[in-house]
């Protein structure tokens, strides 16, 4: 079964301190773009992804964007030491010259100290990156699942587009077929009106030639191939529709041959009604065109 190009799938999780959110869309595109964004701390990560992407999306232009937040630790308060006996330091000496001359301080107490810029710090605690790159590598298969879903039911609904679409033009060409058939007659009939015109009031001119001539006019309003070519055209796209994996491309070919037979069957018509029917194929072909774009 065909998928779209389109595509949306997004994730949150969290791990300890950590949290993230995983966005992964697609768009339209003639081959495969990847465009990743992931905070560069995480080593390893953006290389795993840019390796699996491929093995399941064939084209599109496709961004990945991960968002990773640490929360504040504050069971990791620690004391800075150092900052510590600097105070106690200056309070001494404080206290020293203050009795020196005769002045009476009121006591220290520790929570103004705690209260001192850069007495308590928070813990630097196990920063290594690699766990939480091996649970993204783990959880990024879930959200590919999830996109390739949404990109298979959009394909699903452009099936069935497609199919009602060839459905019109198999009619119409069928169509295109008995009215080429019902103007044989007419077209025989004008040629040799033609030709009896031509040779009345043509002196000396070569009876065999003129015949060649008007016979090959004849050939080239002849427009059974085109239509035996529509016909083996909507048959392949009917194949390419039933089709796993990626047939965008193909299918895009198909539409500039469905168009090519279109164009010719209108020039060669030579007849109203037929050249109706020849609009109207292009106008459903056209249509075609556009939804297969969007098949990856």
């Amino acid at each position: 079964m065909i998928r779209s190009m389109t595509g949306f799938a997004s994730a949150r999780g969290e791990s300890g301190p950590h949290s993230w959110a995983w966005e992964l869309r697609s768009v339209n595109s003639k081959g495969l773009d990847l465009r990743i964004r992931v905070p560069d701390w995480l080593e390893g990560l953006e290389a795993a992804l840019r390796a699996s992407l491929p093995k399941s999306v064939a084209r599109g232009s496709v961004t990945v964007s991960l968002r990773v937040s640490r929360a504040e630790d504050t069971g990791g308060l620690q004391l800075n030491s150092a900052t510590l006996d600097a105070a106690l330091a200056a309070l001494s000496e404080i206290e020293d010259r203050a009795m020196q001359r005769g002045v009476t301080l009121a006591p220290s107490k520790a929570s103004d100290l705690l209260a001192l810029r850069g007495m308590l710090e928070v813990s630097a605690g196990d920063d290594d990156p690699a766990p939480l790159v091996a649970q993204m590598k783990t959880e990024f298969a879930d959200l590919i699942a999830a996109f390739l879903q949404m990109r298979s039911t959009e394909g699903q609904a452009l099936h069935a587009i497609l199919s009602a679409q060839l459905d019109t033009v198999e009619t119409l060409t069928a169509q295109a077929a008995d009215l080429a058939e019902a103007r044989t007659a007419q077209v025989a009939e004008a040629l040799k009106t033609n030709l009896a015109r031509v040779l009345d009031n043509t002196d000396g001119a070569d009876a065999d030639r003129v015949a060649q001539e008007l016979a090959l006019i004849a050939v080239k309003s002849d427009v059974t191939e085109e239509i035996d070519r529509l016909k083996a055209h909507v048959a392949a796209a009917r194949d390419l529709l039933a089709q796993d994996g990626a047939v965008g491309r193909k299918l895009d070919f198909l539409m500039q041959e469905f168009n090519r037979e279109a164009n010719t069957l209108c020039s060669k018509s030579q007849n109203t009604e037929l050249t109706a029917v020849g609009l109207e194929l292009k106008a459903v072909i056209d249509q075609m065109r556009e939804q297969v774009q969007n098949v990856e």
